[in-house]
């Protein structure tokens, strides 16, 4: 069983697993009225058993490769819930991303929802407004949700900020269709946040947009 968490942060319920070799962060989010997963990585059984009796109504995918998106279409096949993808990124998601160094290709996962820059998401009371942060692929984004709109908003806003930001660290911009160029000009844009945003990474720990303010914006943006 993988490792899970509960943030006690954060203007939305914010879970996630720990899932594959990759350590992918798999993030369950909803505000009492819906509920989303975030990249699916794998392992969809421990996904829903995480779930319980909660309905899942969206699958969030921040980009295309294969250790966000390799439970998507068992996931979506057990729930019915709605996939949510850019538009540049959700063709290869429907192809079947290729596993990065294997040879072999994921599963293909139907795309519902096809979202660009300064799109609202809504999902339950949740608007979470798109980012598009190419540079680890060209399609990849983050959402962003203000205050406002979530189930706590006397708390943090949130970024999910896929393999675009980490925590001391940033995507890696050398498989094909990466870009250090876009991806500086994709770190300038987050940049803007707030400094209290509660940024929930794709990979490693949690962080938020201050601390990296110090730490990649000085370097990067």
């Amino acid at each position: 069983m993988s490792d899970r968490y509960k943030v006690n942060r954060g203007c939305v319920d914010i879970e996630f697993l720990v899932l594959g070799m990759l350590s992918n962060n798999t993030y369950i989010i909803g505000d009492g009225k819906a509920t989303m997963v975030v990249d699916p990585s794998c392992h969809a059984d421990e996904i829903l058993e995480a779930l319980g009796e909660r309905k899942l109504d969206a699958i969030v995918l921040t980009h295309h490769h294969y250790d966000h998106v390799g439970a998507a279409r068992e996931l979506k096949d057990a729930t019915g819930a709605t996939v949510i993808s850019s538009v540049i990124d959700a063709p290869l998601i429907e192809e079947g991303s290729p596993a990065l160094g294997s040879g072999r290709r994921m599963t293909p996962c139907p795309v519902d929802s096809l979202v660009e820059d300064g799109d609202i998401v809504q999902i339950g009371d949740m608007a979470w407004k798109i980012i598009m942060t190419p540079g680890h692929t060209k399609g990849s984004m983050c959402l962003f949700i203000d205050p406002r709109f979530g189930n706590h908003p006397e708390n943090e806003p949130v970024l999910l900020s896929g393999d675009t930001l980490f925590c001391a660290s940033i995507g890696r911009t050398d498989f094909e269709g990466g870009s250090m160029e876009d991806m500086r000009a994709s770190l300038k844009r987050l940049a803007f946040l707030p400094d209290e945003t509660l940024v929930l990474p794709g990979h490693n720990d949690l962080t938020t947009i201050g601390a990296e303010r110090k730490r990649i914006f000085a370097q990067f943006a």
